[in-house]
């Protein structure tokens, strides 16, 4: 759907315009100044560890397991001492969970050997840790260091396509065209406005398009009325 509605766009649909994102990310301020992920945690270590077991599995599955599993072990110290069959038995609930423990415990190892235990603020550094991509990597940055990074799941990626907002075949073409478009101003939370928007509003199956702050901007053509 996502692919069909970016080569609408790009067959015909006129692309918004500078006051139309100024607009749009405007809306989404005013109804939540201060947007915030779902996933718990309580340090740039634990976040970084609830993202990458977030793949595949949903933020409350997620919450459900880190609860215990940060109890036991809220360090990269105390998750190495853990291991894999420790780490794998808190998450037991979680999609892939034995790789996903793997990599817990290996990018535990390497904080520890490589970057003093603690979470470095680089996207490179980040991206060379098992389990660690673009996306989780870019919430890090963006959640624990206040950098204004975007993040592409698949609710943003599903928004920025039907929306014509950035349309793009791949999440980094999403993300580079979401940061040519919207105002600097805005980016410090744009990707928290759009994922949480696509989550609960321009759902996949069930768009609650009357709902939708953005509803008189989207070019979809299949949108319902307001």
């Amino acid at each position: 759907m996502a692919n069909a509605a970016a080569a609408a766009v790009g067959g015909g649909f006129k692309p918004w315009s500078p006051a139309e994102v100024e607009h749009a990310f405007a809306r989404f301020e005013a109804a939540d100044p201060e947007p915030k992920g779902e996933l718990d945690y309580v340090d740039p270590y634990t976040l970084l560890v609830a993202v990458v077991l977030s793949a595949q599995a949903t933020d409350i599955g997620v919450n459900r397991a880190t609860r215990a599993l940060f109890a036991a072990a809220p360090t990269p110290e105390a998750m190495v001492a853990l291991g894999e069959e420790g780490v794998a038995q808190h998450i037991r609930t979680l999609g892939l969970y034995r790789g996903k423990a793997k990599n817990v415990v290996e990018l535990s190892r390497r904080l520890i050997t490589e970057h003093g235990g603690t979470v470095p603020a680089d996207r490179a550094a980040l991206e060379a840790l098992p389990g660690v991509g673009r996306k989780t990597a870019n919430v890090v940055l963006n959640i624990a260091f206040q950098l204004p990074t975007i993040a592409v799941d698949t609710h943003l990626f599903r928004v920025a396509n039907r929306t014509g907002l950035a349309p793009g075949r791949t999440p980094l073409e999403v993300e580079l065209g979401l940061e040519r478009e919207i105002p600097d101003r805005f980016k410090l939370h744009a990707h928290h406005w759009l994922i949480l928007h696509g989550r609960y509003v321009c759902k996949a199956l069930k768009p609650d398009c009357p709902r939708c702050l953005i509803s008189d901007l989207c070019r979809w053509p299949q949108k319902s009325p307001a």
